[in-house]
């Protein structure tokens, strides 16, 4: 019986570590077993910021390339998504996480997040951190204009506004 459970605990682990390495997420809740070892049982999801200055900042600068010339509830929108991957265990846990997560915003590659922050994009941040989800909890949003990406399209529409479509 010992075997077989330090079987599971180890595969658990590997799985654990896997599942790390793959996806960047590090935060996992534990359980214990009989022999007081804790092993990895799910992913834990993030909770939203407090908006302290050095996070609105942050959120409007990703607000500002990624919804440039959106209307204002595209912009808050925009935000909302960042927010509701922080609070989904399929992404990093925090604001900063989410943002420069590899390959997560074209912004970051292409250098746009390094561009003036619009006014509107400071309003849009603080909107979204003190709640405003005008996406219904999306975790994606693109542009179908500007993307070829399959997965993207593939995924469930929740609402359109602009010119994005935000997903789940």
């Amino acid at each position: 019986m010992k075997k077989t459970i330090s079987a599971i605990v180890t595969y658990l682990i590997i799985l654990a570590l896997c599942v790390t390495i793959i996806f960047g997420i590090s935060r996992t809740v534990t359980a214990q077993v009989s022999d007081n070892t804790a092993v990895p049982t799910a992913l834990a999801a993030g909770s939203i910021p407090s908006a302290t200055e050095s996070n609105i900042y942050l959120l409007a600068r990703i607000i500002s390339a990624e919804a440039r010339g959106e209307s204002y509830t595209g912009q808050v929108a925009v935000g909302a998504v960042i927010l509701n991957r922080i609070k989904h265990p399929s992404f990093p846990d925090t604001l900063s996480g989410v943002i420069y997560q590899g390959g997560a915003f074209t912004a970051i590659v292409d250098g746009q997040f390094n561009e003036p922050i619009s006014d509107t994009a400071y309003n849009a941040a603080r909107d979204c951190l003190n709640g405003w989800d005008p996406t219904g909890g999306a975790i994606y949003y693109y542009n179908p204009a500007k993307t070829s990406n399959a997965f993207m399209h593939s995924r469930p529409i929740i609402t359109t506004i602009g010119k994005h479509r935000f997903c789940s």
